[in-house]
């Protein structure tokens, strides 16, 4: 896998540029069905570039350039990295405004970024649609985690990113990580070391949870325990990663609950965490807030955390 994967990053360079895409998975795709790709990727005056029917996953390495801002000191020899999941509802990626442009402007803070694109849940092709995106997540984490060397990064310092219901693929890998879906021989953790939830879908429950996330994922009837295990407020423990949430209290899309839930569990569990709610702005903040406000406040805390891990040594 190691070497399939460093072969890839060296074919899929691009001379002068630090964007490199590889495969998720090295030969099959786990708990795929076979089919062809009918991926399709559409323009969009909103959110620029959206990608429907994903079914081949892959990461797409951002590694940000020598002399980039954010000071890499401390016992860690590598560069913090974010894994970035998009939203959508889990019916589209919304890959280039909730990704790559993300990506690039964690690189112009010196910190590496990799955009998941992850599969869509469809029964067409999955075996399991409900367990799929979790288990390219926790795949990501794994690749990142095992290539931190080779790429720069701090193996100490991989978080996770979502937005909407990325933020919900993000939230479920952050309390389940100790539950793994896929193949791990080397018994790599896959525990983000931090989460950035940014109007995330945080609730399957009926009160306040997104119906088009839930019904995509989990089909129109789901069990009681599938909605336990997919409502991440009720898998919060000790062990869960920090957290940095942010929403907006007009957010009548995914309610602003989703997050104020969330952080309520992680105080109680004694999980460091920060949240900011805007009185002002859409789901997606496609007006408001400024993403200069939101992104300046998740950098600065990033910055603290990072802090505290050094001194933690």
């Amino acid at each position: 896998m190691r070497l399939f994967l460093a072969i890839l990053f060296l074919i899929t360079a691009t001379p002068g540029k630090s964007q490199q895409t590889i495969p998720l998975y090295e030969g099959d795709i786990p708990g795929a069905k076979p089919g062809p790709d009918r991926e399709i990727s559409a323009p969009n005056e909103l959110v620029d570039t959206v990608l429907t029917q994903v079914s081949r996953p892959t990461l797409t390495l951002f590694l940000p350039e020598k002399g980039a801002s954010l000071p890499q000191e401390g016992p860690g020899a590598g560069r913090m990295a974010v894994i970035i999941c998009p939203g959508g509802g889990y019916h589209a990626l919304l890959i280039e405004r909730e990704g790559r442009f993300v990506a690039r402007e964690f690189n112009k803070a010196g910190i590496a970024a990799v955009v998941l694109k992850y599969r869509l849940p469809h029964d067409r092709i999955m075996e399991d649609k409900a367990s799929g995106p979790l288990r390219d997540a926790q795949q990501a984490i794994r690749v990142v985690r095992e290539h931190a060397a080779e790429w720069g990064i701090d193996p100490a310092k991989i978080g996770i990113m979502g937005f909407s219901a990325g933020g919900h693929l993000a939230a479920t890998a952050g309390t389940h990580f100790d539950k793994p879906l896929i193949e791990n021989a080397g018994s790599v953790s896959l525990r983000p070391d931090f989460m950035l939830l940014i109007n995330p879908v945080i609730s399957f429950t009926d009160s306040i949870g997104h119906k088009g996330s839930r019904d995509n994922l989990l089909g129109p009837s789901p069990s009681g325990e599938q909605i336990r295990f997919y409502s991440a407020e009720l898998g919060v423990t000790e062990k869960t990663p920090p957290a940095f949430l942010v929403h907006s209290a007009e957010d009548v899309v995914v309610p602003p609950e989703n997050s104020l839930y969330f952080y309520r569990a992680l105080r109680n569990h004694h999980v460091p965490a920060a949240i900011h709610l805007y009185g002002r702005g859409e789901h997606g903040f496609l007006t408001a807030p400024d993403f200069e406000e939101w992104f300046g406040r998740c950098l600065y805390w990033l910055r603290t955390w990072q802090e505290e891990q050094d001194r933690a040594g």
